[in-house]
């Protein structure tokens, strides 16, 4: 039972760049909630600013050129835009957590998995002894599902095969027992078994440990199987939020509607013509104004040239940035 108390807040948040050719927003007044002991889903295209919100929670933007601009971050209630590095790294991996995309470049190639591991207990454990650690560093790797653990924590990242290394990547993340887990595409570049055995593992430890999970990805089927709501984001902004199976039953944003529109289904027949959403996403450095999916939208209208579309309630919880919802009162 999902505790209806936030966990995680992201309010307003807006995150930009600077750049040779001038500052760019990735995200643009992003906002949602985290419930204790949810698995809410973040997806969209390349580019849209999924992994930037992550990489904003977590603290771990590009310095100096990544900079968080207005909005709040509350863990627990707590700011964490503003709070002092020292106080970030006790949260930091201990009570926020994250799986990054790319597990051969996420892990160090010279050392050995074992070592990168323990190094997790040292630094927020420094109490505990090398025995218990290693001890507790073997079961972790156990309870992920690596085979020969003890023989695994000797083993070079570029030893094991990639389903591994995404395994190892997890019990990283898991170590400190994390309240929140953020997943950033755990499963791209790996097969589909191998992505369906990871993602059972994760439903399987989210029901064991109880953490809150944000499941950031592009796959839709990905969301469907794993995820109880469910965030849509468009070049940097929020298109549409709701819960999972109501956003799938009744999209209501265009962006939306066109990318399960353009899903395959068995039932289609051979050689029919696949649905596709016209055109391009912008280039951050030349957004639409107004809204910025307009250029690509079959409902454009003279509004949406004006001002960025609020997020409007179309249904009990649940929310899109359209102006076919807007009423003027």
């Amino acid at each position: 039972m999902i505790d209806n108390n936030p966990i995680l807040q992201v309010q307003n948040l807006t995150t930009a760049f600077d750049t040779e050719a001038g500052r760019i927003r990735a995200i643009d007044d992003v906002s949602f909630d985290l419930k204790k002991e949810q698995v809410l889903g973040i997806v969209g295209e390349s580019g849209c600013g999924k992994s930037v919100t992550a990489l904003s929670i977590m603290r771990l933007l590009p310095k100096p050129v990544g900079v968080i601009e207005s909005g709040r971050i509350l863990f627990k209630g707590e700011d964490i835009v503003g709070l002092e590095a020292d106080k970030m790294h006790e949260i930091r991996g201990k009570r926020i957590s994250m799986i990054f995309q790319e597990p051969m470049t996420s892990l160090n190639p010279v050392h050995r998995i074992g070592k990168q591991l323990t190094e997790v207990f040292h630094l927020h454990f420094s109490q505990m002894a090398d025995a218990e650690i290693r001890q507790e560093s073997i079961e972790i790797l156990r309870k992920v599902g690596i085979p020969e653990p003890e023989q695994r924590m000797e083993e070079y990242p570029h030893g094991i095969s990639g389903g591994m290394r995404q395994r190892v990547m997890i019990a990283l993340a898991l170590a400190c027992k994390p309240e929140i887990l953020i997943a950033d595409e755990p499963t791209t570049a790996l097969d589909v078994t191998i992505q369906a055995q990871i993602l059972d593992l994760m439903k399987k430890l989210q029901r064991e440990t109880g953490m809150a999970i944000i499941f950031i990805t592009h796959d839709l089927g990905v969301i469907a199987e794993t995820c109880q709501d469910v965030v849509v984001m468009y070049a940097g902004k929020v298109a549409e939020s709701a819960a999972t199976i109501e956003l799938f039953k009744n999209p209501r944003h265009p962006y939306t509607q066109g990318l399960l529109a353009s899903i395959p289904k068995l039932a289609t027949p051979r050689k029919t013509k696949l649905n596709i959403i016209e055109g391009i996403v912008p280039s951050l450095y030349e957004l639409p104004t107004g809204c910025r999916f307009r250029t690509r939208c079959p409902h454009v209208m003279d509004i949406c040239a004006l001002e960025s579309p609020p997020l409007i309630e179309v249904a009990e919880s649940h929310f899109a940035s359209c102006y076919l919802y807007w009423k003027n009162d």
